[in-house]
């Protein structure tokens, strides 16, 4: 019984390694799987096994064909022609790049790419920081906060954001603008923050009702560059940093909901009484301006006490 599963076992081996061999059909012997049948505490001798005796009931009569092949071979598999060749090595048809159609992710920028593949798009805001950029790209309608940070940028057109009804930040911090066209906010109602820190700037384009915070530090504006009253209409502003400057005087009037007022290293020389408080309403106190930065001017502000009268809490400045 041992001899005919050994017979057995070495059968499979042959024929799996040999391909295009399909085994004969044999009837299962289930006597031969029984428990029964195995003498577990009998060592085989390996050694002065005779593995010739266990193949005299197999049938290799069939693989005795002049081509020495069995009769089911398998179907060849089918070689590539030429014409496969040659599809394969068919060059495709240049595409021409539309720069300003509209891109699969946005725009198509001047590279001839989408702008959100030139940057980075994640939800509304669009990241060109730091790319290189001498011009802001076509940005996505849907765009909310632009960030173009540490570019090349020297002058900004009216036509780069045109259209943008629901932009609410621009970041252009730590360009070189020298410049922008007057009208280049005036279509952006929703515009909240606008950030110019660290640019060339002499004169101020002018600016949206709606901002709240307005950053412009270190620049080279000029009193006669801001707009007359140009904060004044600015009911929801509330941080204003014009430090690091060239501004003569504070721009006034300013708004009641501004917070904080930053103008330290300009060269600001004096202070109207008007400045901070209402000349005409002894009883006026203005609650909201909390933090006013005069440092690094040429100003006393000791010799200015009715400046700020109205204010809870004096500002940082040269006594």
């Amino acid at each position: 019984m041992w001899s005919r599963m050994v017979a057995s076992a070495l059968v499979l081996v042959f024929l799996s390694s040999c391909p295009g061999i399909e085994p004969l059909p044999v009837e299962p012997d289930d006597d031969v799987f029984h428990m029964e049948n195995y003498d577990l505490n009998t060592e085989i001798e390996w050694e002065n096994m005779d593995v010739n005796v266990f193949g005299d009931d197999y049938d290799y009569d069939y693989l005795d064909q002049e081509d020495g092949k069995a009769p089911n071979t398998p179907l060849q598999a089918t070689q590539p022609t030429a014409q496969h060749y040659e599809e394969a090595m068919t060059t495709p048809a240049p595409v021409s790049l539309d720069f300003e159609g509209p891109g699969l992710f946005g725009p198509e920028t001047g590279l001839g790419m989408p702008t959100c593949i030139l940057c980075m798009c994640i939800g509304g805001s669009v990241y060109c920081d730091d790319m290189g950029l001498d011009q802001i790209p076509p940005l996505p309608k849907d765009t909310t906060h632009f960030y173009g940070r540490f570019n090349n940028l020297r002058h900004v057109k009216n036509t780069d954001f045109f259209n943008l009804n629901k932009l609410q930040s621009i970041d252009l911090t730590g360009n070189q603008i020298s410049g922008m066209d007057e009208d280049v906010f005036h279509s952006l109602t929703q515009l909240q923050e606008l950030l110019l820190a660290d640019n060339n700037m002499q004169v101020l384009p002018e600016l949206p009702v709606n901002l709240k915070r307005v950053d412009l530090r270190n620049n080279k504006l000029i009193s006669r560059g801001l707009h007359s009253e140009g904060f004044k209409d600015m009911s929801h502003l509330e941080f204003l940093y014009l430090s690091g400057n060239n501004l003569d005087y504070i721009p006034i009037p300013l708004p009641l909901s501004l917070k904080v007022l930053h103008l330290q290293d300009n060269n600001i020389q004096l202070l109207q009484e008007d400045t901070f408080c209402n000349q005409h309403d002894h009883n006026f106190i203005r609650r909201n301006l909390e933090d006013i930065r005069l440092d690094g001017n040429p100003l006393n502000i000791n010799l200015f006490a009715q400046a700020y009268v109205c204010l809870l809490r004096l500002p940082v400045g040269n006594h």
